[in-house]
Parts: structure tokens; C-alpha cells; sequence
């Protein structure tokens, strides 16, 4: 389990390197960014649980607040929960190469968009939150879901690296 909570925090971690780096030109044009960091570690939670999830979550997350310009535990917060109900949903379903991965991350985004919309009203704006109505969230949307299959893809190719031993 160690060793797939380092790899699942190393692989989000550079995610988030290329999201911020090279994808950043979409953010202009869409004026949002697809989060592929969050389609990884909903793929690692999905497939070895709620514990490897939420740990992969928390360390992930403190390494993306280090990043960012967020406040300090907001992405671990939010990562930590995001990994721990995907783990949730562990072996619920049969893993398609399509419809599941996007459903998968489609609710994880929409997760991520409440938790901080919460947090924007718990403590009075601090947080940045999305806007449900508003643009900027429906194109990150788009681009989680549309991205999802091949994460899920490209994941599944290095799955001894995230995954846990089979019994």
C-alpha cells in the first residue's frame, strides 16, 4: 500500500506539473483547465479503496497546496474526501473503458465544486469556489470527463504501479 500511495503522489503530482505548465494555454481560451491530477486519483481510489484513496488524497494534496496559491490544506482537504468516496466505490461496478471512467470523474469534479462552494461560505470567502452556473465550471467538466477514458487508459498501462497485490 506504501508503494502505491508514493507512486499515486508522485504520478498527481507531475499531472498537476504538466496541468499547470503546458496545459495553462487552454485556460486562456476556455478560461479553464482540465484537473487530470484528480482523474488519477480517482482511478488509484477506485481500484485499491478507501484507505490507499484517502491517503493518496491527503499526500497528493499537501504536495498541490505547495503548488498553488491556494491556502494551506485546502487541496489535501479536498483531495483526502474525493479519494475516500472513491474508494468507497471499490469493485461496486465493472470498470468500462468509457462510461464509467467519465461518470467516475464527472462526480468527482462535481464533488470537488461543492466541498468548495461549502468552504466558501463556511469561511466567508477566503476559499476560492466555483460558480455552478457559471462557465469556467462546466468547461472543467467537459474536459475531466472527455479526458477521463484515456486517463483511465494510460493508468491501466502502468496499473502495477498504483495498484495493490492481488490476493
Amino acid at each position: 500500500m506504501t508503494r502505491n500511495i508514493i507512486w499515486t503522489t508522485a504520478l498527481v503530482t507531475l499531472a498537476a506539473l504538466i496541468q499547470s505548465t503546458l496545459l495553462s494555454p487552454l485556460s486562456v481560451y476556455f478560461y479553464a483547465k482540465p484537473d487530470i491530477a484528480l482523474d488519477i486519483l480517482v482511478f488509484v481510489a477506485y481500484m485499491n479503496g478507501m484507505m490507499t484513496g484517502q491517503l493518496s488524497g491527503f499526500f497528493s494534496g499537501i504536495l498541490l497546496d505547495f503548488l498553488s496559491n491556494a491556502p494551506l490544506g485546502l487541496n489535501m482537504f479536498v483531495r483526502t474526501v474525493i479519494g475516500a468516496v472513491g474508494g468507497l466505490l471499490n469493485g461496486a461496478f465493472l470498470l468500462d473503458k468509457i462510461f464509467l471512467p467519465a461518470v467516475l470523474c464527472a462526480g468527482a469534479t462535481v464533488l470537488k465544486a461543492c466541498i468548495l462552494f461549502l468552504l466558501n461560505r463556511l469561511f466567508a470567502g477566503a476559499v476560492p469556489a466555483y460558480t455552478l452556473g457559471a462557465p469556467v465550471f462546466w468547461v472543467e467538466l467537459a474536459m475531466n470527463v472527455v479526458l477521463a477514458p484515456l486517463v483511465f487508459a494510460l493508468m491501466k498501462t502502468i496499473r502495477g504501479l498504483t495498484a495493490g497485490r492481488k490476493s
